[in-house]
This record gives C-alpha cells, structure tokens and sequence, in this order.
C-alpha cells in the first residue's frame, strides 16, 4: 500500500483535486454546491428522525432539523411501496452563519435572477424509499437521503441522487462519504461554463446558465465528448423541468396561471403526492423566467411546519407565496385562500390529458374534492387559443415531451417579455443624460418612477407591438404594479442604474484635466475631493460597479496627484488616515 492509499480521504482528496487549487477552507469545493447531506430515518419511538448530517460538522439549528425530518418524508403516505423524489425549501433559522464556500458574489452577479444562491433559504431535495423488510420492527425500511443546497438546480440535483441513492441504502455511511469526497473535488459553478463532474464513475456534463444568455437560446450541450470515458451522463438543463408534463392537467388554463404567478397572489397546490406537489409548485414559479418571481413559495409543505399557524390564521390575508401540500387536512384550513389549484393523477379523455375546471371556491368543501382551480379571478389577458391547439395536437400526434415543454416555454418567455420590455423602455428613460454627468459635481439623480407616466406610454410603445394576445393590458399593469414581483424587479433595475451612473461617473472624473481644476481651489476643497474619490473607489469595488480596473487605478493616481501638491502636513495626514 503506497503512502497515498494510507493517507486519510482529506489527504487523497487534496492531492487527487483537479481545476483550480484547493479551497482554503475544508469542504470549500463541497460547499460551492451543496451545504450537507442529510439522512432521515423512521424511528418507531420517534417518528422521523435525522440519523446523519454530512459533513458531520455542518451546524443545523435543532428548528432546522425538526423541520427537514418532517419535510424529507412524504405526509399522510398512501403506503405505496418504492423510491420517489421531491423537493422543498425551507427558511433558514437561526441567523446568518458562514459558509466555507466564499466567491465574493461573483457567482450571483453572473447568474441568471432566477438562478442565485438564495441567502435566507435552504432548497432540500429528497429521495425517500419505503419497502418491506421482516428485520425492521413494523416490517418495513423507510429511509430518506436529502442534499441540502442554497442552489435551485432541481434537475441536477435529482439527477445525481438517482445515482447515489440506491447505492446508499445498500452500502450507507462508507458510501456516501466516499461520494461527498468526490463532490468536494468538483470545479465550482460558474455561470457560462459547462462542467464535467465526475461521481460514482459516471460523469455528469452541465452547462451553468449565465445572465449574459440570450433568453430562450439553447446552448450547445456537449463538449470534449471524445475524451470522456464512458461518455457522459448530459443533462439539458441544470434546473429547468419538463414544463409540459406538469401542466398537462391545466394546459387550457396556462394564462390564468401566468397571471396569478405574474401578480403574486396567494395560491394552494393540493396534489397526491409530494413529488406531483413540488414539480407543480416549482414550475409554476418557472413561468416569469428571466423575470424573477420574488414571493415565498414551497414546493412541498406539511403540518409540522413551524409556519403552519401563519398560513392558516384567518385573521389576515394569506401571504405572497405558494404553497404545495399533499395533505387532505389543508382543504380545511386553507379554504379561505383565493386560488385552489388542485390535481389528481393524470386522467385522458379519449388521447388528450382531461383538463381541469375553474370552480367556485365555496364547492371546495368536501374531502373528495375534485381537481380543479378554485377561484373567482379573472383574467386580464384572453386566452391563446392557438397556442393550445399546437399543443393538443402535438398529443395526437404523439410529439415528444420535450418538444412540447419548449414550445409551451418560448410562449411563456415571449408574453413575459412582451410585458416586461414597456416597463425595461420607460426606466431607461429616467436614468440621467450622459452629458449631464460632470465630474467634480455628485451625478444626477435617477427620475422617480411615476405610474401615470408608464401607462400613457402604452398608447405607443405597449404590448400590442410584440404580443396578439388582446384584453386589459393597462388593468393587468396596474395591478402588478401593487405586487412584490413590481417591487423586487425595481429595486434590482433601480441598484443596476445606480452602478451604472457611479461607473459613468468615475469615466468622467480619469478624463477631467485636474490640475487645471485644483488651481484656484482652497485646501479644504481639494481634501474634500480626496475623501470623496477615496469613498467613490471603495463604493466601486465593494459594489462590483461594473467599471473597467484600469479606470479604478486612474483613479488612485488622481488620487495621489492631488495629495502630491498640498503641503507635506497635510500629506502626512492623508496618506495615514
């Protein structure tokens, strides 16, 4: 045995790492994708119970594991026997806390919205088996394996616990380290980069999406295939579903869909089982892309959850936020939620799937409720009919799935754009002219964003002009408008201004002759500038402004300039602050 193999997994791992150098901190690399990896047993005494967190140094508050025993089995479970998958998302509890993945950022700067590692959630992604075994005391093996990440790649995610799962429960503990050992080793995600990512001798090939993408393109998928042996296991998308599948039941209601997910209203998914629940609930939030949906939502919900008594108090409105749950007690308790959307299993009337029906609210009372959406809203918008004809005959037709998945997902990215690029046209306008910016004076203010003054640009510039579909354009504006998705796309075009006028700005002080400036100024003036342009450098790199380093060093020079010509005292004084 060579000193290699003697060598502990953390010495292999750092000798055997390939890419970039290792991480500074242990489980670095790890880190990068998943934070730890759970196990959830059932405990005869104790119901669910967490067996094993991996690495085993990985702080879960014990609000956190309770919550992620409850979440990772499936509630009221039918007894079927086998494997099945899903997700949810948690709330962090407990505070921020430190990671030891650190990139500066970078990582949600470049990724698309809807892609960025989430600061106050956790996503959890659970592969749950239940079959009989005569040793176990109530005849039956129930084991969940859960990767917790901050990522939302549902689809890679599940994908590799496809692998490892099984092979866990035949082989536990040993197994799975061995695993993350081999994940700790991977390169980290990197927006506009397709990875190899080696695990269980299987390489998985992804791209990571990038905020520079065109939206809509598809990317070529693979690369390098002629060097990996065996080929490589490809995955299409590191997180999108197959948006067909999910919405087969409602295909004729895709627009009503669209809306409420567009306006962020409150909304109950009530499905058979977690994996049907979850797969709805993130696809419904999918439907905004590239706009980002910025209310709550999750995937999969249960009883035990400690937000349990927030969403069912009738003494306030429901939240922004999306629910799914498989419990048939929530028919009960959410009733007073405006919009029900509840599905079975998949039913065919004759080849095509049988559509669901909007249903008045008050009908929802009885246990065997049937599918349907619960609702008494209205849409705005007509529906496209055309769209749906494409689709049902592409059933008869018997086109693939993922054919009818892109086609329904350039309908949606083509509406979301129709309506977002009026809002894109009008904020442009009130970012300030460039030839109003000056350098020794604070840059002009973006204009406020007046409501009245988008809607009369609508006459013009609105919808109408990418979009057929017809109906209430302005009234569909105007409630958006009181909406979270209104705000958090705001506040983020309203950030991207702000940097882009401080970048601006900075350009305008490196090409200003300062000496010809500082001539006729007193000292307090010229100190004043240095602390200004000292704060303006510091703002810069902290923010990301996106400004080129080389103005950033011009800026230093000028900075160094100026002290240079005031006298040595006060040189003394600046230079040591």
């Amino acid at each position: 045995m060579d000193a290699l193999s003697r060598a502990g997994p953390r010495a292999r791992r750092a000798a055997a790492a390939p890419g970039p150098g290792p991480s500074p901190l242990p489980w670095g690399r790890f880190a990068a994708w998943i934070d730890c990896v759970c196990v959830v047993t059932f405990d005869l005494e104790l119901g669910q119970a967490m067996e094993l967190v991996y690495p085993h140094d990985f702080r879960l508050t014990e609000k956190e594991k309770t919550s992620i025993c409850y979440l990772s089995f499936p509630d009221s479970y039918s007894g079927g026997l086998g494997d099945t998958q899903f997700s949810f998302r948690l709330r962090q509890s407990g505070g921020p806390r430190t990671s030891p993945f650190q990139d500066d950022g970078r990582y949600n700067r470049e990724a698309p919205l809807t892609l960025q590692r989430e600061a106050a959630h956790y996503f959890g992604y659970v592969y749950f088996r239940q079959v009989k075994d005569s040793s176990m005391r109530r005849g039956y093996f129930q084991k969940s394996l859960v990767l917790v990440s901050r990522l939302p790649y549902v689809n890679l995610f599940q994908s590799l616990l496809q692998l490892i799962a099984p092979e866990y429960f035949d082989k536990l503990e040993p197994c799975l380290e061995a695993v993350c050992n081999e994940i700790d080793q991977w390169p980290p995600p990197v927006p506009g980069q397709t990875l190899n990512l080696p695990v269980m001798g299987v390489v998985i090939q992804v791209r990571i999406p990038s905020r520079v993408d065109k939206p809509g393109s598809s990317p070529v998928k693979q690369f390098n295939q002629e060097n990996l042996l065996p080929a490589p296991l490809v995955l299409p998308s590191v997180h999108e579903l197959d948006l067909f599948r999910c919405f087969q039941p409602v295909l004729i209601h895709i627009q009503m869909l669209w809306e409420l997910m567009l306006l962020g209203e409150p909304m109950v998914v009530m499905a058979p089982s977690p994996t049907v629940s979850s797969e709805m609930v993130l696809a419904l939030t999918s439907v905004l892309a590239p706009l980002r949906y910025c209310c709550d939502f999750r995937p999969y919900f249960t009883i035990h959850d400690s937000e349990f008594k927030e969403y069912t108090t009738r003494t306030q409105a429901p939240p922004n936020i999306v629910v799914g749950v498989t419990n048939p007690f929530f028919i009960k308790t959410l009733q007073h939620w405006p919009h029900i959307l509840r599905v079975g299993e998949l039913r065919m009337s004759g080849d095509l799937p049988k559509q669901v029906k909007v249903k008045k609210l008050a009908k929802l009372k009885t246990l065997d409720t049937k599918p349907g959406i619960y609702t008494s809203y209205k849409t705005f918008l007509h529906k496209d009919k055309s769209l749906i004809k494409r689709l049902l005959k592409g059933i008869q037709r018997k086109r693939p799935s993922e054919v009818q998945s892109a086609l329904l997902r350039r309908h949606l990215l083509e509406l979301t754009q129709s309506f977002i690029i009026p809002l894109e046209h009008y904020i442009a306008s009130l970012m300030p002219l460039q030839r109003a910016i000056t350098p020794w004076k604070n840059p002009p203010q973006i204009r406020p964003f007046c409501q009245e003054d988008f809607m009369k640009t609508l006459e013009h510039a609105g919808p109408q002009l990418t979009c057929v579909l017809k109906g209430d354009w302005l009234g569909l504006y105007r409630r958006f408008f009181k909406s979270p998705n209104f705000d958090g796309w705001f506040r983020q075009r309203h950030r991207e201004m702000t940097h882009k006028l401080e970048a601006l700005h900075l350009e305008a002080i490196c090409e200003a002759d300062i000496v010809a400036w500082m001539k006729d100024k007193s000292e307090v003036e010229i100190v004043d500038l240095v602390l200004k342009l000292r704060e303006k450098l510091v703002r810069a790199r902290c923010q990301h402004v996106p400004v080129r380093e080389e103005t950033l060093q011009r800026v230093g020079l000028y900075i160094d300039t100026i002290i240079g010509s005031l006298p040595e005292d006060l040189q003394a004084v600046l230079h040591h602050p």
